[in-house]
């Protein structure tokens, strides 16, 4: 086996990954690239273990190893090998992803649930309030028909009470009187509670 299979069969085969980290920190993209080499199969394989879909494992790996040479100056050689701390990295973006994939998976349902509800929904609030209008008339012809006009003025038309009075040619009182009994027989008919 020559020099450089070994090498390639081998991530981090002596390869100094910690002051090659350092050199990254600084910029150096060559040795980024031998950082990159090292660690790249490693770094696909337990994404790939994660996400088990190939094409995100690829997506998610190029993610982690852009983060590697950003976040470079953040590496502590105290805290654990690069190895380590690029393949904790990488589980945390795999795991990450898993925990966005469902997250958007149970979105879609829901939307969907929502959308296969909201035709029924509609229709059932449509014969509602369809049949809250209609009893709405019959009650509002139960009232006499001074009610009737104050009430309807007042609720449809959105007139005052001062306006209602002046538009039926009747004392501010007396509208506030029919208004208010017509108010309390239609609450009866309708059988709204207070």
């Amino acid at each position: 086996m020559t020099e450089r299979a070994r090498r390639n069969a081998t991530p981090g085969y002596e390869v100094d990954l910690p002051g090659l980290m350092e050199k990254v920190a600084h910029g150096d993209r060559e040795a980024y690239t031998r950082v990159f080499r090292a660690l790249s199969a490693p770094v696909f394989g337990m994404i790939r273990r994660v996400l088990r879909d190939s094409a995100m494992s690829e997506e998610v790996a190029q993610e982690v190893l852009v983060e590697v040479w950003r976040t470079a100056s953040r590496y502590d050689p105290g805290r654990g090998s690069v190895r380590s701390w690029v393949l904790t990295m990488a589980h945390r973006r795999a795991v990450d992803r898993v925990r966005a994939e469902q997250a958007a998976s149970a979105r879609e349902e829901r939307a969907a649930r929502m959308e296969r509800g909201a035709e029924f929904d509609e229709v059932a609030e449509e014969v509602e309030a369809r049949a809250d209008r209609d009893a709405v008339r019959r009650c509002l012809e139960g009232l006499t028909e001074l009610q009737r006009q104050s009430v309807t003025l007042a609720y449809y038309e959105g007139l005052t009470y001062r306006e209602v009075a002046q538009r039926l040619a009747q004392p501010l009182g007396t509208i506030k009187s029919r208004m208010r009994d017509g108010l309390t027989r239609l609450r009866d008919c309708l059988g709204v509670t207070a």
